[in-house]
């Protein structure tokens, strides 16, 4: 297990392109508190195809998958595709969405400091791997999902980072859907959705 956030890997540094940081925080005065609402938003968290549920209904819905895209209905682990559909036109290149890899899941369960959390990157239609990527953002962005505990403090977390439209598609159509997309999204209007999903992590059902 990882001793701290900052070394546990679930967050890239910057190197280029747009990024974001959207969090929200809940603060108890009872310890056994603060550790139910921490388990409770951990499993939230993993629990992927729920997460519109928890989130609203004008968001994006996402799906839990395996490598022949098909939908898995489970807790999320380390190497399943989530498959979103988000408000507006869908990719081509995705047969209707966008789709990314869960390329790390990572906890520490120290009673002080404890965190879970997951890391995501663009990736191309599961049963095309190697072809291109299915996402507006090219495969140098992730995405950061954190849930943490710091004593009587409650924090949900998603971190964008190295967020570049992925306009190297071959589909003209989606080459300016992925730049507006990608550029509203660098802008702040994925925030709109990222804000409504840690608030959803923490808070249960709306």
């Amino acid at each position: 297990m990882e001793n701290s956030l900052s070394d546990s890997g679930l967050v890239p540094s910057q190197q280029g392109g747009g990024q974001s940081n959207t969090s929200y925080t809940r603060k108890t005065i009872n310890p056994n508190e603060a550790v139910a609402i921490y388990e409770a938003a951990q499993k939230r968290l993993l629990d992927v195809n729920n997460w519109q549920e928890i989130s609203g209904d004008l968001t994006a819905s996402f799906t839990l998958t395996d490598d022949d895209g098909k939908p898995l209905h489970r807790s999320a682990q380390e190497g399943d595709n989530i498959r979103i559909n988000i408000p507006g036109p869908g990719s081509q290149t995705g047969e209707g969405y966008d789709w990314v890899k869960i390329e790390l899941i990572a906890e520490n369960n120290n009673p002080d400091i404890a965190y879970t959390g997951m890391r995501v990157r663009p990736f191309p239609l599961p049963e095309k791997a190697g072809k291109e990527v299915a996402h507006f953002f090219k495969a140098y962005a992730t995405s950061s999902f954190i849930v943490e505990k710091k004593g009587n403090q409650i924090k949900a977390s998603v971190y964008g980072r190295n967020e570049i439209p992925n306009t190297a598609v071959v589909p003209f159509s989606d080459k300016v859907r992925n730049f507006f997309i990608g550029l509203g999204a660098i802008l702040g209007l994925s925030k709109i959705q990222w804000k409504s999903l840690v608030k959803g992590l923490l808070n249960g059902k709306r």
